[in-house]
């Protein structure tokens, strides 16, 4: 492929000879609105990059960012790269020990830190001798300030010129098992990333966007910071995780993406206010159907919305349904950090591919292997681990990268995945079992927030499942969680089929090390916590309450 992409830098430069003064970011800092415009934007990565480069950095050296999304996040990206200098972005939900880590492994010469929840990881986990640089915001000790730097230097006059092939940033993948690896991420890979995926966004002038996802994870980084360099639209941040429903409705964004987790929990908040069985009734009386499906896309603040997206881990097709009858059609994408974010996606969406994850971004090629594993390869899809030459080089095969998902090719053309290759587990009677499918089944249900089935070793497998807020009284929920497992089981294999479903007593979440950062299961976690009390079940009942 290896076409030009325009960077980050070339587009900022766009921007400031059509409308200097047009609104770009707006941060809200206690419930105040502060904007901030494409000149003044310039101008503080200008200042900040000079106040980097002051500390006698060289091209190539490290900067990490350990802050919560805000403006001053994406003026920082910016500096980096005027300054030549590659970005680390670490996840603001990182222990002490992975902070330590991935500021070690990646030989950072200073750190970024903005809004935090809590202090004391960061606090405990930067190595000594590294120079911490404080954003506006409440946060860990530092040498530095954000204010004294815009004030103590003068935007820097001449910038870098990124080489498309050089390092543009080490991004830690979020360890569901094992070591953060740090992915190296090309100037190219993130230029056609984005670059693409405008494309299938459509935006138009004066669009809004929301950007709260983290900005440590590739996927928001991609999709909506370096696709926004590109585009004449205005992104909005929020305040935090209380005000984020009010936000939202201030901004009213013409395009929203989420994961589905957070897609399950806004169906809650729905359902909490009308009975599912009510709601679908209304649904279907014309007219009123549609007044009602407008007033819950209000509610939500998405009634100007016309794009909408899912990613990072699978979503009940049913879901998906559920959504495209309130007016809300979510288009499922799929990527990995290795491949720079978004590379396949149903969008334009299609009803008709619901369940699938459409077509790939015209940057990569998508093929499956004889083992049915989907390889990639193309401008957007990374060279290498950082200082892993052996771990690159099993990950690759004849130049096409091993993404480690199973997946399927429709005839009408569509991508589907089915599941990962190291997910599958074998039971008892030596069958293999794919768990996201049936996953995907329960997770239909209203009642379930989350699920993950496991069985290896097992005669049968059985499903964990952390019940949604509001599930109802625990009779009612356990008739239906027998109905659901009659019901799921009466179209698997007989391999396959439920032993039992077991309601956990708490949900599973980043704190805990039961997710991710970005919301994904971490299997061995799960399994190896409630492994004693899954060990000899042998209760009668096909739905078990876990005890507190």
């Amino acid at each position: 492929m290896n076409h030009h992409y325009p960077d980050p830098l070339e587009l900022l430069a766009d921007h400031l000879a059509r409308h200097p003064d047009q609104p770009y970011l707006h941060q809200p800092v206690e419930r105040v609105w502060r904007s901030y415009t494409w000149r003044e934007v310039d101008e503080q990565a200008r200042r900040i990059a000079a106040g980097l480069l002051a500390q006698g950095y060289a091209p190539g050296d490290r900067v990490a960012i350990l802050a919560k999304n805000c403006a001053e996040w994406f003026i920082v990206d910016l500096a980096i790269i005027m300054a030549g200098l590659v970005s680390v972005p670490i996840y603001t939900t990182a222990a002490a020990g992975t902070i330590r880590y991935v500021m070690e492994h990646s030989e950072s010469k200073a750190v970024f830190l903005g809004k935090l929840d809590d202090t004391a990881a960061a606090e405990e986990g930067i190595p000594a001798g590294v120079l911490r640089i404080a954003m506006p915001y409440p946060t860990a000790g530092a040498e530095q300030h954000w204010q004294d730097w815009l004030q103590r230097h003068a935007p820097l006059a001449s910038i870098a010129e990124p080489d498309p092939e050089a390092l543009f940033t080490l991004v830690y993948t979020s360890g569901s098992t094992g070591t953060p690896k740090g992915v190296a991420v090309t100037h190219r890979n993130m230029a056609a990333s984005a670059f693409h995926t405008r494309l299938r966004a459509d935006p138009r002038p004066g669009d809004r966007v929301i950007s709260y996802l983290p900005l440590a994870h590739i996927a928001e980084r991609a999709v909506v910071e370096h696709t926004s360099f590109g585009q004449d639209i205005e992104v909005f941040f929020v305040e935090s995780l209380d005000t984020f429903a009010d936000d939202l409705r201030h901004v009213r964004p013409a395009a929203f993406v989420s994961v589905p987790r957070l897609w399950t929990r806004f169906q809650a908040q729905v359902l909490a206010k009308m009975p599912d069985q009510r709601l679908q009734l209304l649904l279907r009386v014309p007219l009123v159907g549609g007044l009602v499906a407008a007033r819950i896309r209000r509610a939500m603040g998405l009634d100007r919305a016309r794009l909408f997206g899912s990613g990072t881990a699978p979503i009940a097709p049913a879901l998906l349904e559920w959504y495209h009858r309130v007016g809300i059609s979510i288009s499922e994408g799929w990527g990995m950090t290795e491949t720079t974010g978004l590379s396949c996606s149903n969008q334009p969406y299609r009803r008709d591919w619901t369940g699938t994850i459409g077509h790939p971004l015209g940057c990569v090629e998508m093929k499956l292997s004889g083992e049915g594993e989907i390889l990639i390869r193309g401008d957007a899809v990374f060279r290498e681990y950082y200082k892993a030459p052996d771990i690159t080089a099993a990950a690759f095969v004849d130049g096409w990268f091993r993404t480690g998902d199973l997946g399927e090719v429709r005839p009408d053309g569509a991508w589907r995945i089915i599941g990962r290759v190291k997910e599958q587990f074998k039971t008892g009677k030596g069958k293999y079992v794919s768990p996201v499918p049936i996953e995907s089944e329960l997770a239909a249900c209203p009642l379930i927030e989350q699920v993950c089935v496991m069985g290896s070793g097992r005669r049968q497998p059985l499903a964990l499942v952390v019940l949604a807020p509001g599930a109802g009284n625990r009779v009612a929920a356990d008739a239906a969680l027998r109905a659901l497992r009659e019901r799921v089981n009466a179209g698997l294999e007989s391999h396959e089929r439920l032993d039992h479903i077991l309601v956990c007593p708490e949900p599973w979440t980043i704190e805990n090390g039961m997710l991710t950062p970005t919301l994904k299961l971490k299997r061995d976690r799960i399994e190896a916590v409630y492994a004693e009390r899954v060990e000899g079940l042998a209760s009668p009942e096909p739905v078990v309450w876990l005890p507190a």
